[in-house]
């Protein structure tokens, strides 16, 4: 693991660089952390997808705000007042300043030796679902595999900013992984973004992970299943094992 400070328009990125054993350079892999933003278990979950021959970068989505871990040690992002402060700080994530960083991340990788040429795959939890969603759509020239696991309000219907509605530019393949009885992504949503990939010819997979709770791969939350994490590594890199080992069969 190391540190990179990637300029962008809104300030400095701070995010951090994940590589297997081994020369480089490897295929690209961009990961957005879940509500709690970056700590030892997103650390572990980066390295440990960067140990199946890809080279990781997570950004601190909240570089806005705060530098770094921007829950303390010892404190829960369940906590009610570490939730109101994240809460906060994911309102300046808006899609306009979504977009911005994501050319800033991509310019990154693209400078960084650590990365290789070619597609590139994404992954998001909880709230960040969206962003590997958007991301997918706006940039269809550079991602070829999108991913989003115990995603939230993908398909919101009361939010004109809902990424159902942008997900007509993926040229991506994409996986979702819900988890069961998910009030942040009830029924409804799965099926209204189902219906969206779907009508934009999107190659997607969608899955239900029965009796797994919102947050089942956070190792740090009560709700963590170790089934449905191992279930959700195994789709991830087949995912990425079949899209980025051969881009030129993507587009």
């Amino acid at each position: 693991m190391r540190p990179l400070s990637i300029p962008a328009p809104d300030g400095v990125i701070d995010a951090l660089v994940f590589v297997p054993d081994g020369a480089g350079p490897h295929p690209a892999v961009l990961l957005f952390s879940d509500i709690g933003g970056l700590r030892s278990s997103y650390h572990d979950k980066a390295q440990r997808i960067a140990d199946g021959g890809y080279a990781v970068l997570m950004p601190n989505i909240y570089y806005r705000s705060a530098a770094g871990q921007v829950v303390p040690a010892g404190r829960s992002f369940r906590d009610p007042d570490m939730r109101n402060m994240l809460l906060g700080y994911a309102a300046h994530l808006t899609p306009l300043a979504q977009a911005r960083d994501f050319a800033a991340l991509l310019a990154a990788i693209a400078a960084d030796p650590a990365f290789a040429d070619g597609a590139i795959g994404t992954v998001g939890y909880c709230m960040t679902g969206a962003f590997a969603l958007r991301l997918a759509a706006l940039h269809p020239d550079r991602v070829g595999a999108a991913a989003a696991f115990h995603a939230a309000r993908l398909a919101d219907g009361n939010d004109p900013d809902s990424v159902v509605h942008a997900v007509g530019g993926i040229a991506a393949r994409v996986y979702l992984g819900h988890a069961d009885r998910d009030a942040l992504m009830p029924p409804e949503q799965i099926a209204a973004m189902d219906r969206a990939l779907a009508e934009a010819g999107v190659h997607f997979t969608t899955e239900l992970y029965k009796g797994a709770l919102h947050g089942f791969t956070a190792t740090d939350a009560p709700v963590y299943s170790p089934a449905a994490d191992a279930l959700h590594f195994k789709r991830l890199f087949t995912l990425l094992d079949e899209t980025l080992g051969d881009s030129s069969v993507l587009f």
